[in-house]
């Protein structure tokens, strides 16, 4: 529990295969135009007045296939600085292969170094069976299962891109939309509620921004139910530029401090 507290900066960014669905098929059509290859921003991890860490969250400019369909890989990835490093060291990898159609995880992976604790994992979805293919590439004891998933599956990392697609111009404060995910050999139910909009400041500026808060289960790291808050740019790209967290150890910031690639122009306060 207590690496999974000094991880929390990373779990928060991200709260978004070889025979994942037939050659040519895809599970759904879910026209976006907020996010395409070459995208990449970055952020700088606050853990109360300290500045903790560094994250990077970007696609890459060329489309992979997986499983015969065009697919964004998206990476998501962060380490600590300063004191933090020294006491945690912290060198995380995460990376969804996120099919440019159904905008659905086709393969996950994560290389998870934090002191003290290794893991190696590839997940790769098939959507069209709602089955997922479960690699541990644990060097000692390499493991391989099958899951049962939900239908429309997504996972950590493509859950955030998926929040991107929504018509949050159209939603009303209150108004909620629930996500089916996996995580870590468990299936669950996230529902994410939308405020309204808010002006946030951010290290890149003052930003126009759609506030997104998800619905936390009981737990022992975040404190109740609305203690993460997300603001997605309130422009056509609707990229992540805030995160704020209520922990029972504290607060954290994930905040954004530069941005290329963006589809649009970034809605900032002149």
């Amino acid at each position: 529990m207590r690496r999974w507290i000094y991880a929390a900066p990373f779990a928060l960014l991200l709260l978004a295969a070889q025979s994942a669905t037939g050659p040519g098929e895809a599970v759904r059509y879910l026209p976006q135009a907020s996010f395409g290859r070459g995208e990449v921003i970055n952020y700088k991890v606050h853990y109360g007045l300290i500045n903790a860490a560094e994250a990077t969250v970007e696609t890459s400019g060329a489309l992979e296939r997986v499983a015969d369909r065009p697919c964004y890989k998206a990476t998501v990835s962060g380490r600590t600085i300063g004191s933090f490093d020294f006491f945690l060291r912290i060198r995380d990898q995460w990376r969804a292969y996120i099919d440019t159609a159904s905008i659905l995880p086709m393969r996950a992976q994560r290389d998870i170094t934090e002191k003290g604790y290794h893991k190696k994992e590839t997940v790769d979805f098939d959507q069209l069976r709602a089955v997922a293919d479960v690699q541990d590439h644990d060097k000692d004891n390499p493991t391989r299962t099958s899951v049962k998933v939900a239908n429309n599956c997504l996972e950590l990392v493509s859950g955030f891109y998926y929040l991107r697609t929504l018509n949050l111009e159209r939603m009303r404060p209150g108004e909620s939309v629930k996500m089916p995910a996996y995580f870590d050999g468990s299936n669950f139910l996230l529902e994410v509620v939308f405020k309204g909009r808010e002006t946030v400041e951010t290290k890149a500026g003052t930003v126009r921004a759609f506030k997104l808060v998800p619905k936390m289960p009981a737990n022992k790291i975040f404190k109740g139910e609305n203690a993460i808050s997300v603001y997605l740019s309130d422009d056509r790209n609707k990229i992540p530029v805030l995160f704020q967290a209520e922990l029972f150890v504290g607060a954290v910031k994930v905040d954004m401090y530069q941005c290329r690639g963006l589809r649009a122009r970034l809605n900032l306060v002149r």
